[in-house]
């Protein structure tokens, strides 16, 4: 008997293309049972991969300039993470602009919570957020209680006292250029700092939960590029950098609100360009001076460099294809 079934079980081999049986199916024929036994086990459904966002990484940049830093806040976890100098500081220029507007709001709503600011006030701050325009910048400054000549005479400026309070800024001072103080364009941020506004202001603390959310939609929607053709004398064309470095995996997952600074300075003879962007997830900020003749393309171009190289997962990088750096670097 234990001939046949051993028979049984080589015959069974061969039927099944040479696949063996497991010793429980073998069992059964031993003992004399004849019925066919099937047995399945579903494979577990995989997890769907996390969306790419930007993450702490490597920057390589071949950078030509005098001041080169960037930082890196995650949103969600708050760790800080950038280049070893993200402490150290340049001026601000228009990148503060984004501040100056969200502690007029803030302080307008508090004041009067029934009222909503004149029309012409509520242009004026999109003018200065949209198409960086100077003049609308001022107009809000004022409001907000800012004032040149308290900087000047040694006093802090008050909307930027409010930016380092409110922000837990540690690095940020107001500028000391001979000729140009009480310039609030030269206050004085690090990236670290930036980022911290970037976060200030997408949580709600800066603009306050009335106008929060109008003022990360005027951030993203800002407007025109770095070509010279699109850079007046008191406004100019600010989207490009941070933005130009995402890909549309990041971008199409909700709005990203930016406010870049620039200004050819002749004092030093260099640009000083900040690029600022801001998520639900993330906060990034890069500060550059670098020769006026390199031109406001080449500090756009770095940022834009910056920002692809902290996508995380890198485009195509399960496949391990190499990536290019954004911009004539």
């Amino acid at each position: 008997m234990r001939s046949r079934v051993t028979m049984v079980f080589a015959a069974t081999a061969v039927l099944l293309g040479g696949i063996m049986l497991v010793p429980a199916a073998y069992a059964r024929l031993s003992a004399g049972e004849t019925e066919s036994v099937s047995e399945s086990v579903a494979a577990p459904t995989p997890s769907p991969p996390a969306p790419p966002t930007l993450a702490a990484g490597t920057v390589s940049v071949n950078f030509e300039g005098e001041f080169f830093s960037w930082a890196l806040l995650d949103r969600e976890t708050d760790e800080l993470s950038g280049s070893k100098n993200m402490a150290a500081t340049s001026s601000t220029e228009s990148m503060l602009k984004a501040w100056i507007v969200a502690d007029y709001l803030r302080q307008h709503h508090e004041e009067s919570p029934d009222q909503e600011p004149q029309d012409e006030v509520l242009a004026a701050a999109s003018a200065a957020i949209r198409d960086s325009d100077d003049d609308g910048a001022n107009l809000v400054y004022r409001l907000a209680g800012g004032s040149y000549s308290a900087q000047a005479d040694g006093s802090p400026d008050p909307v930027i006292a409010r930016a380092i309070e409110l922000c837990g800024l540690t690095d940020t001072k107001r500028g000391n250029v001979k000729g140009y103080e009480g310039w609030w364009s030269f206050t004085r941020m690090s990236p670290r700092d930036a980022v911290r506004l970037g976060d200030c202001i997408a949580d709600g603390t800066a603009a306050g939960p009335k106008w929060t959310e109008w003022l990360l939609t005027e951030m993203s929607k800002v407007r025109g590029s770095a070509a010279k053709e699109e850079q007046q004398e008191r406004s100019g064309g600010g989207r490009w950098g941070i933005v130009d470095g995402l890909p549309e995996s990041i971008t199409s997952q909700g709005p990203v609100s930016i406010k870049n600074g620039w200004t050819p300075l002749y004092y030093d003879g260099n640009w000083h360009v900040n690029c600022l962007a801001v998520t639900e997830k993330w906060s990034l900020a890069v500060m550059l001076r670098y020769p006026i003749e390199n031109g406001l393309d080449y500090g756009a171009d770095v940022c834009a460099s910056v920002a692809s190289q902290l996508v995380t997962p890198q485009p195509g990088g399960a496949l391990k294809v190499p990536q290019q750096p954004i911009g004539k670097l």
